[in-house]
């Protein structure tokens, strides 16, 4: 879809397409890289208006004419019209409806064929267009011969005939299951905001003042240590803060007296190789990447920083429960004065046990009364507890079911933020009672299922990016627009604007984390927690079956990871 559309964007970014050969492997390049992308779950509503606009739009008209397809593409415009009316209300009752669901499945199956055939006949038209320049005549004329011409015009008019029957038997069976028509996403859309968008990066921490002063007194205990170096593991599931709780106690000022000599951060993940850590711990300690990434030259740089130093290293987020590559990159920490420690944060109860020098801290979910107040400062307008008491009862009702999981009342607070009441009640009544105890996944999916379609796609297709992966926002907003994305309410606003509008909706709604920003407070890059990532990878695989689906066409190859 948008072939067109696509091929001038990347020439406006100066990439260029100087030989025929080039251009069909560009388009093969994007047709494999977008098509699965663009069928998350919640987004065929914002599929099908692409498809209406293709058909509309003028130089397809043009081409069709010479097809002689004019009056099954109007058929098949109208077609999508009628299904795109009902896809709203449809995506609504497919949580309660298994019928519904199933007919939302056939849909989308036609839908990616309607996709692929308007790519390849959007494809056709600028290959036409492309006849009238001087360069490259000679050569589309050769590939596009007379006979090239009409066995294409032949076949496309087969092929839009056959999809356009079968989109509209899927289009008839709608009446079994009392859809309402909506052509705006009611309830869902993103609120407005001011330009700078009035949301704190590091939001204010709530309820764990007393987790931070007991790991403090413990970071800062002497007390039956044999070594110089301790090592303090903080434990627990995803999204209770782990990491936030680190940040806090990294910053403080006591540990900033305490460790002035040296403190050092890094981020490890699920890839623990001992040379890229060492690699990693060297560039927190000296501000720069190291000019030699060599072992030797890593270890001895490595000395020469924490050598005789009393530091803080923070790893945060290990997953590593080889004993074998813990211990080497132990041996090189060491060299550190007495006093120095490592506070490592993870999730394994294993890591904790190979890691631990001093007792593990097991941090907990928030209590009901934390809970709340957490809740309270996202989800009510200048967080403070609304007079109508109906929302209220929701509203601890629903934080009920996110087990002092702040990941999940932050994220459930603000999708319901200056939401009306039926909405309130709506969510609790239909969406919750499906959650059950220690599963906060699905507790997330219930803020991804409140996002309007067009940051749906855009947020499932993050989860192309590996773990702890840092999003450029400038990049990222570029290929929202490769992929077709970014929609424009008028012809006037720039993409890039828009796209920017979308990334800053998912990071104030606590999809995107750890914004940095630039000198002038300009957000230039952020991250995604890893419960966010499995969401967008559970999102994009599990309730699509896009990768199935396309493996089984041949068509599909993961290019992105």
């Amino acid at each position: 879809m948008l072939v067109t559309a696509r091929v001038l964007y990347i020439q406006s970014q100066h990439i260029l397409l100087p030989s025929l050969k080039q251009l069909k492997s560009r388009f093969q390049q994007y047709s494999l890289i977008t098509n699965h992308q663009e069928m998350a779950e919640g987004v065929l509503f914002d599929i099908a208006a692409r498809i209406i606009e293709s058909l509309g739009s003028l130089a397809l008209k043009e081409t069709r004419l010479l097809c002689g397809v004019t009056d099954e593409l109007d058929k098949l415009k109208n077609t999508v019209s009628t299904v795109k009316a009902v896809l709203l209300d449809a995506e609504e009752k497919r949580l309660v409806n298994n019928q519904v669901r199933d007919w939302l499945e056939k849909l989308k199956d036609v839908v990616y064929d309607a996709d692929d055939l308007l790519d390849g006949f959007s494809t056709e038209c600028l290959l036409r267009e492309m006849m009238t320049r001087d360069k490259m005549a000679k050569k589309v004329r050769i590939f596009f011969s007379k006979s090239n011409q009409l066995v294409y015009d032949f076949k496309m008019g087969r092929e839009i005939k056959a999809i356009r029957k079968k989109l509209d038997d899927i289009a008839n069976d709608r009446t079994k299951f009392q859809l309402e028509e909506r052509r705006e996403e009611i309830g869902v859309r993103a609120r407005k905001r001011d330009d700078t968008h009035s949301f704190v990066f590091e939001a204010e921490v709530i309820g764990r003042e007393d987790d931070k002063k007991e790991i403090i007194k413990r970071l800062l205990s002497d007390s039956n240590l044999k070594e110089n170096v301790g090592i303090l593991p903080i434990t627990g599931i995803g999204g209770l803060g782990k990491t936030t709780l680190a940040q806090l106690i990294f910053n403080d000022e006591e540990i900033d007296k305490h460790f002035h000599e040296l403190k050092m951060w890094v981020c490890v993940s699920d890839n623990f190789d001992v040379r890229k850590v060492v690699e990693k711990i060297l560039e927190s300690a000296t501000k720069k990447k190291p000019e030699s990434v060599e072992m030797d030259t890593l270890v001895h740089g490595l000395r020469k920083e924490i050598g005789g130093k009393k530091y803080l290293l923070v790893l945060d987020d290990v997953w590593n429960e080889e004993v074998g590559k813990w211990d080497e990159l132990k041996k090189l920490l060491m060299s550190g004065a007495s006093g120095s420690r490592i506070l490592v944060t993870t999730r394994s109860a294993e890591v904790a046990r190979i890691t631990q020098t001093i007792e593990p801290y097991s941090l907990q979910g928030l209590d009901s009364q934390k809970s709340w107040s957490l809740f309270k400062q996202v989800a009510f307008k200048n967080g403070k507890e609304p007079e109508n008491s109906s929302i209220v009862a929701a509203g601890k009702e629903i934080v009920e079911k996110c087990y002092g999981v702040p990941l999940a009342i932050k994220t459930i607070g603000r999708s319901l933020h200056l939401k009306n009441e039926a909405a309130w009640f709506s969510f609790k009544n239909n969406k919750l009672p499906k959650i059950k105890e220690n599963d906060i996944l699905p507790t997330l999916k219930l803020s991804y299922d409140q996002l309007p379609s067009h940051l749906k796609q855009c947020f499932a297709y993050c989860s192309i990016f590996p773990n702890d992966y840092v999003m450029e926002k400038s990049k990222l907003i570029n290929l929202w627009i490769a992929q077709g994305f970014i929609k424009r309410s008028n012809q006037n606003e720039c993409l890039e604007d828009v796209g920017h509008e979308y990334f800053m909706d998912l990071l104030w709604r606590s999809f995107f984390q750890e914004a940095k920003m630039d000198d002038l407070g300009n957000v230039i890059t952020s991250k995604m927690h890893d419960l966010m990532h499995d969401l967008a990878v559970n999102v994009q695989t599990v309730h699509t079956g896009g990768y199935i689906r396309r493996c089984n066409r041949g068509r599909l190859v993961n290019t992105a990871k």
